[in-house]
């Protein structure tokens, strides 16, 4: 078995999202932006496709890697987002990608002698998948290419005609729950993790710490991500409350996205009897030091509610000063969230169904059961036992580090070679 390497390998990444704020609407443009910087860093040629800003340039160089946004055309009639006319785009894509690829990567890398590594993500590419490897075959160039399709996600699954992507790509999942969920397709895909930028890993300004924490409350929380009911926001609230009626004074500082589950959870705390605010920001969105002083200058309730976009810069912060980060989804095929609180020194408390990386009461605390009950009394313990909780942070961040996107690609390269020599086509 034989290594890829950047002088024998060239990767293609198909994706619907990606790094532009259009492309992004959920954890997978974070996972592929992340994932291509890093196969690029490492020297490796990689051509990224996905459904970029059509405003933007329809190719863009950065160094070893290249991308292309593409199905701008149909992207110009939905400028809501990524997934607007999303049926118009796979057909798109479908149709227009393969060719593409075959003239204007395949053929080259491959009449070279080199080996082409594709790798798909979620179920709107699988069609890609099958029609690039058939096209491939039709030009004599397959042999030289080894397929690799992921599933961050249950969501659209039964669109995906499993025996034929199956017998084309190799399957690759994100965590052992999305392995075991997917034994009830009849398939047993690998696990490759999610990785982290090195910016995750950087120190967190003290200063920034201690600003955040003005906003009060004891304990201070901190819950971000989609109203989606899976993230269990109406747990999060209920354990506020129930913390609350025990004597503490509890504050919940919230980041939602724009989803209609959002008026039911704020609904929810108004009726356990805990106030709202909401902080909103004017203008366009803040830089970082905006948001901060947006976030300090919050007025007092039980529940802040943040209406403006934060920087990324802003959410290491949030996770640090926070007494514990509420990331207790009841479904969750990955958990980017909390293992990037964990890089920033937070205290994640996690659910317990793809967060691999999440030991309880070794590097975090995981609630188990489906009871807000449950999630208030972790959030307790924790407060009683802050020797423990500081061990925990420190911990979390050593966990943190064994996920940094150049370990991931190491498990990458890895399972290319195994591919490729099970194939029979090792170089």
């Amino acid at each position: 078995m034989r290594m890829p390497t950047p002088e024998d390998t060239v990767f293609v990444v198909i994706a619907f999202e990606g790094p532009d704020p259009y492309a992004q609407a959920g954890g997978l443009g974070v996972r592929v932006a992340g994932l291509t910087r890093a196969l690029a860093a490492r020297g490796f040629p990689v051509h990224f496709f996905f459904v970029g800003d059509p405003a933007r340039p329809d190719v863009e160089q950065d160094g070893n890697l290249t991308l292309y946004r593409w199905a701008q055309w149909i992207s110009r009639h939905h400028p809501s987002g990524v997934y607007g006319g999303e049926w118009d785009k796979i057909l798109d894509i479908q149709t227009s990608l393969p060719p593409f690829i075959r003239e204007h990567i395949a053929a080259g890398v491959i009449g070279s002698g080199r080996r082409l590594v594709v790798m798909a993500e979620e179920w709107h590419t699988a069609s890609t998948v099958i029609a690039l490897s058939d096209h491939l075959h039709e030009h004599g160039l397959r042999r030289g290419t080894v397929m690799f399709w992921n599933a961050n996600h249950r969501m659209g699954l039964h669109h995906v005609d499993f025996p034929r992507l199956g017998y084309v790509a190799t399957l690759t999942t994100v965590s052992r729950f999305m392995k075991h969920l997917f034994w009830g397709y009849g398939i047993d895909p690998l696990v490759i993790p999610n990785g982290l930028d090195e910016a995750a890993y950087q120190p967190v300004e003290a200063a920034d710490v201690a600003r955040v924490r003005t906003v009060g409350g004891e304990p201070l929380l901190v819950k971000v991500g989609r109203f989606d009911p899976d993230k269990r926001w109406l747990m999060a609230v209920e354990a506020v409350a129930a913390l609350k009626r025990e004597g503490l004074a509890p504050r919940l500082v919230i980041r939602g996205g724009i989803e209609p589950h959002g008026a039911e959870v704020l609904g929810r705390a108004r009726q356990l009897g805990l106030s709202v605010a909401d902080v909103t920001v004017e203008g366009g969105p803040p830089d970082h030091a905006t948001a901060l002083a947006a976030i300090a200058g919050a007025p007092a309730a039980d529940v802040v509610n943040l209406r403006f976009f934060l920087p990324a810069s802003v959410l290491p912060v949030l996770y640090r000063a926070a007494d514990a980060v509420l990331v207790n989804s009841g479904f969750e095929p990955f958990g980017l969230v909390g293992l990037e609180v964990m890089a920033a020194g937070g205290l994640a408390i996690t659910g317990a169904t793809g967060e691999d990386y999440a030991q309880p009461f070794v590097n975090g605390l995981v609630v188990q059961r489906d009871s807000a009950a449950e999630l208030a009394q972790l959030v307790r313990y924790a407060l009683d036992h802050p020797e423990d909780a500081e061990r925990w942070r420190q911990q979390g961040q050593e966990t943190a580090r064994a996920y940094a996107w150049p370990r991931v690609v190491d498990q990458i390269r890895f399972q290319v070679g195994v591919a490729e020599a099970l194939a029979g086509q090792a170089l």
